[in-house]
């Protein structure tokens, strides 16, 4: 079932890269930006990943916490984390219950191959869970500022 702007987010209970489970719930009051990407370590998902490490510090003045989630595993994650320092969580969600939830698992087109896979996409989650912003079919490139123009009007 496909999510709009306003629906209530689903719930998330996640290991994030500690093997902590993670929730939404514990970021009652702020925004979240929840981001889905396909996988650890590849380039298009670095860039992205590194776009929100380098700008972090800006979403902490929206009162606003960066989340990422793949089916990629806790290990995976955490090599990840090290690799290129990221400051925030990434949420390992192998059994895809959330990345279906959200509606990102989509049937995907290489060259000719159709597959299933994660569709880059980004919520921006209000401190009441609301969601506020969606986007989909994220290009890397330019991302960011996307997001911190929709934080901006919240």
């Amino acid at each position: 079932m496909a999510l709009h702007v306003g629906d209530k987010a689903p719930s998330i209970k996640l290991k994030n890269q500690d093997d902590k489970i993670i929730s939404l719930d514990d970021y009652k009051g702020q925004n979240v930006v929840l981001y889905f990407y396909p996988e650890d370590d590849t380039p298009g998902c670095t860039r992205e990943a590194c776009s929100f490490r380098d700008e972090l510090p800006k979403f902490g003045k929206l009162n606003t916490v960066v989340l990422g989630v793949s089916p990629d595993s806790v290990k995976s994650h955490k090599k990840f984390i090290q690799k290129y320092h990221l400051p925030f969580d990434l949420l390992s969600d192998d059994e895809k219950e959330t990345i279906t939830a959200y509606d990102v698992w989509k049937e995907k087109n290489m060259f000719g191959r159709k597959y299933m896979g994660v569709e880059r996409t980004t919520f921006i989650i209000d401190g009441n869970r609301k969601i506020r912003k969606i986007f989909s079919k994220v290009r890397v490139d330019g991302h960011y500022d996307e997001v911190m123009e929709a934080l901006k009007e919240l």
